[in-house]
């Protein structure tokens, strides 16, 4: 027997095992867990759109240091120390931020919490279209003022916190009620997640535009510049005129009746509903083969 063991451990001298401990082990799961909150947090603020940019960078200078493209590597080695300022810079209110969940110690309550659940939810169902709609539509007779922002792909957790939470499912009576006049949450937009009202009272940033039209009131300006920087789309109320205005893109539709904007809205459904058209007909097509069979 130790013959066999001798010859087996001979065969396999080029094999290195590492000598793992438990401090090893323990290391391992705390590193682990610290990466996967630091990923989530980039993931829910705007920061992930530039940590995105940034991987796109590293591997265009990894292709230059491949092919020995020698002044774009020179480019890269001068201006390392100017960059690493520069993110700081960049990343200064997400990094701000970060700190206060730490020393709040949300990342501690969130630690069971799936994020898989949330990205299968439906963005934006057709009941929260017809919710929507009914609401776009009372607020203007009454010519109460609206800002309503439904997130799609790009996280809107920083301009989350900057409002008061909620969490409840939309609906006609919620959304009039929080935008009645002299009430302690009509000041401020609400923002839409997976069909449900997750903050109310959220500052916005406001477009910087110069070819707006200058009767456009701060709200539209706050919906043009949500857009500007994500996907999100906003139903716009005036105040002053009642009018239904929807900002998506960068782009600004105004004078919209019931039928118009339910159009934009449904809109949202369109990458939603091609992949459930292609169950469907999945599922069609399987019933005819067994009919076909039978």
């Amino acid at each position: 027997m130790a013959k066999i063991w001798a010859t087996i451990t001979a065969n396999f001298d080029w094999f290195y095992m590492p000598n793992i401990t438990w401090s090893d082990v323990v290391e391992i799961i705390i590193i682990s867990y610290l990466l996967y909150h630091i990923l989530l947090w980039f993931k829910s603020s705007r920061a992930w759109t530039l940590l995105k940019g940034i991987i796109i960078l590293l591997i265009f200078i990894g292709l230059a240091a491949l092919f020995r493209f020698n002044t774009i590597l020179w480019i890269a080695r001068n201006t390392v120390n100017v960059g690493i300022i520069a993110l700081i810079i960049l990343f200064q209110p997400e990094l701000r931020r970060a700190l206060e969940e730490l020393g709040r110690k949300k990342i501690f309550r969130n630690i069971f919490v799936s994020e898989e659940k949330h990205s299968q939810n439906e963005k934006v169902s057709d009941k929260t279209i017809y919710e929507l709609v009914r609401t776009a539509v009372e607020l203007g007779k009454a010519k109460t003022g609206a800002l309503i922002v439904i997130e799609q792909e790009t996280a809107l957790g920083e301009y989350e916190n900057t409002g008061i939470s909620i969490d409840a499912v939309v609906t006609e009576q919620l959304l009039v009620n929080i935008f009645e006049k002299n009430t302690p949450l009509h000041d401020g937009a609400v923002i839409i997640r997976n069909n449900r009202v997750v903050a109310a009272t959220c500052y916005l940033p406001l477009t910087e535009r110069s070819d707006i039209n200058k009767e456009l009131g701060t709200r539209h300006r706050a919906g043009l510049g949500i857009s500007e920087i994500s996907d999100s789309m906003t139903l716009i109320v005036s105040e002053e005129t009642g009018g239904i205005s929807v900002a998506y893109k960068g782009a600004l539709y105004r004078d919209l009746d019931s039928d118009s904007l339910r159009k934009h809205l449904a809109s949202l459904q369109n990458k939603h509903t091609d992949v459930k058209r292609f169950k469907m007909l999945k599922k069609g097509g399987r019933k005819h083969e067994r009919k076909s069979k039978g």
